[in-house]
């Protein structure tokens, strides 16, 4: 069968109020999450006569953005979109068929129930009537003598045993009615509880309404697009390190997943997923920049007395504007005064990815709509790493495994936190900031335990120089120890510190036999990294200080 794709086209209507309504259903087809924000794509299945005819769509969610509405789809003959229309209106929010069939069930249940206690109402008062009798039998001994001559008739233990068995047979058939009649009270009211349950509650939805003209019978497939605020996906990772040995190159598996969470008012049930780094309600243009002045400060304004109105009126008027009605009777200058400020708002800060990425999900996936997290794979990428260690032992005489890895190719890395498994144990979490394709970028795996470091103080000395002691000196060496248990070498990085001066009369001099590689690291002034190999079942020692000479007048404190 041969298919036409159709477009909304801005035409007039002329005779939309006589269009045949076709009132339909439609189906989450496609979601399209962003970081904030959803665009949902629905698609319903109609078939249409010649002529003009408006489809009604009336299960798209309240809070879908009415400025975002599109309509557009296939159909297998010439079909045109006059105009849609799209309105807010309460709707049951269970199927009218189903609930009505529903409650007809309930409702013969209860009618069931009730026969049921009609005829244990009416055990019971066969039971009260039983007892009336044997009370009558039991006043037989009470009744006058018979006349002389005359026999009585009455068998006195015949009399007696059926008062006792029937006392007993009636008490016994009056609690097991009572017994059944609160069981069936209660399934009643169990019933009439769920039979107000069934009735149709109403929920917001949008309607929309698609007015088209079909030049003849058509089929056709109805795609309307709409965004939603109510959604979000975040980007996980996980890193996955083997280490290897001595004859096998160390590997790293990088996994991207992405939590996915919605609750904008409808259940995306078998959908096809597309995640997008797209921000669409971000800024698309930079902000424009005023023009900043300097000036010397203005004298303030000297203030204008307030003319015919003295310390005591004053006084008055302002107990008065507390009035809402005295306000228009005091002077403009008061009323000006006690005006409230109005409460400066903090703008939000917009952040606009630089990068432009999108994911399809393979398969189609269901996101219910309760805000709970879903958790997909998107991609699996395979890097080589170069591992290294880093210890700082002044602060923690251990030593880390880092690995060193270049982003893959394709599509950047976005922020987000990362899990950690060194060959195959999770030993922590980490996170990732943006990372384009190609860059470089450092995560580390946990403690070390085949380096063992030491840090010890071998040196501390005070002293003053010069001929009339102008001067003090405080002099400290340090020795650090990295001894490499593995059985291959290890790349090691050491980092320690010395202080820092901020006067001039306090200087501060780095001294010792070992070099450092790289002097204040990462913008940190007197830090040092001193870059080792140490071999296999060997041991390197970095050994450095520091002086620090200062006038002897004054007192110097570390902080």
């Amino acid at each position: 069968m041969r298919r036409f794709v159709f477009f909304v086209l801005l035409l007039a209507w002329p005779g939309s109020a006589n269009a045949a309504d076709i009132v339909t259903q439609s189906r989450v087809d496609a979601v399209t999450i962003f970081p904030q924000g959803a665009e949902v794509s629905r698609v319903a299945k109609v078939r249409l006569e010649k002529g003009l005819q408006t489809v009604v769509l009336s299960d798209i969610p309240a809070d879908a953005v009415a400025s975002s509405i599109r309509v557009e789809g296939l159909a297998t003959g010439k079909l045109e979109i006059g105009s849609v229309d799209s309105r807010r209106l309460m709707v049951p929010s269970t199927d009218a068929v189903v609930a009505a069939s529903e409650r007809r069930r309930i409702e013969d249940e209860i009618v069931i129930l009730r026969d049921q206690r009609s005829a244990a109402e009416a055990q019971m008062q066969a039971a009260d009537a039983q007892k009336a009798l044997i009370s009558n039998l039991s006043q037989l001994p009470t009744r006058p003598a018979p006349a002389q001559g005359a026999e009585r008739s009455e068998d006195w233990s015949q009399i007696l045993t059926t008062i006792a068995t029937g006392s007993l047979e009636a008490q016994r058939n009056a609690v097991d009615a009572q017994v059944k009649m609160r069981a069936l009270d209660r399934q009643i009211e169990d019933l009439e509880k769920k039979l107000a349950g069934v009735s149709p509650a109403e929920a917001e939805r949008t309607e929309v309404k698609v007015h088209l003209e079909a030049l003849a019978p058509v089929d056709a497939d109805l795609v309307v697009r709409y965004q939603v605020a109510g959604a979000s996906w975040t980007p996980l990772y996980d890193a996955r390190l083997s280490t290897g040995d001595k004859t096998t190159a160390p590997s790293l598996s990088l996994v991207r997943r992405a939590e996915i969470s919605q609750n904008s008012g409808e259940t995306w049930e078998n959908a096809a997923l597309t995640l997008s780094t797209t921000r669409p309600n971000a800024s698309a243009a930079i902000p424009e920049l005023n023009t900043i002045t300097v000036d010397f400060p203005q004298p303030p304004p000297t203030p204008r007395p307030v003319a015919g109105v003295g310390s005591g009126d004053v006084d008055q008027l302002r107990r008065k504007l507390a009035e809402p009605e005295a306000m228009q009777d005091a002077p403009a200058e008061l009323a000006m005064a006690a005006a409230p400020a109005p409460i400066a708002v903090r703008q939000a800060s917009v952040i606009a990815s630089p990068f432009q990425a999108v994911f399809a999900v393979p398969g189609r996936s269901s996101v219910p709509n309760t805000g709970e997290a879903k958790r997909v794979q998107l991609l699996a990428d395979k890097v080589e790493p170069t591992l290294s260690i880093k210890t700082v032992p002044r602060e923690d005489a251990k030593a880390y495994l880092y690995a060193s890895l270049v982003t893959p190719d394709g599509t950047p890395l976005l922020p987000g936190p990362v899990s950690l498994f060194r060959d195959g144990t999770y030993v922590g979490v980490s996170a990732l900031p943006i990372l384009s394709p190609g860059e470089k970028h450092e995560l580390g795996f946990g403690v070390d335990d085949l380096i063992r470091v030491k840090h010890s103080l071998v040196e501390e000395k005070r002293g003053e120089t010069g001929l009339i002691s102008t001067s003090r000196t405080d002099v400290r060496m340090f020795k650090i120890s990295v001894k490499n248990l593995h059985e291959r070498t290890m790349a090691v990085s050491v980092l320690d510190q010395i202080p820092v001066s901020n006067n001039a009369d306090i200087k501060v001099e780095f001294i010792g036999r070992s070099t450092p590689t790289k002097s204040n690291v990462d913008d940190r002034r007197g830090v040092f990294a001193w870059d080792l190999k140490v071999d296999a079942n060997d041991e390197a020692v970095v050994d450095f200080g520091y002086r620090v000479v200062w006038p002897s007048a004054k007192t110097i404190t570390y902080h």
